[in-house]
């Protein structure tokens, strides 16, 4: 695995998505209830940052054509978007927060 620092763990609130740029990767970091998850920030339909986009249960939703994704899992859920989105391990470590991208 390689894991590699993204943010501070306080940089985040519950409920909060935020763009991250790592090693020319453009990833979307998230906390929901506590936990913290990360994928691609390009939504799989077309160019449009997930960061932008509308977080809700769990799911996020693209800013251009409304496409929703678990982040969990990465997991399309509905059209326009047929294709998953890549997701990354996360962990804390300290106050850091670090994600396997290898």
């Amino acid at each position: 695995m390689t894991w590699i620092r993204i943010a501070a763990a306080n940089q985040l609130q519950d409920d909060e998505v935020v763009a991250v740029l790592v090693q020319n990767m453009k990833l979307a970091l998230y906390r929901i209830d506590g936990g913290y998850y990360a994928t691609d920030n390009v939504c799989t339909h077309q160019f449009a940052l997930l960061s932008d986009g509308y977080l809700e249960d769990g799911r996020i939703e693209c800013p251009l054509h409304q496409a929703r994704f678990d982040i969990r899992s990465g997991k399309a859920l509905c059209a326009p978007a047929t294709a998953d989105l890549r997701t990354f391990a996360v962990k804390i470590e300290g106050a850091d927060i670090l994600a396997d991208i290898g």
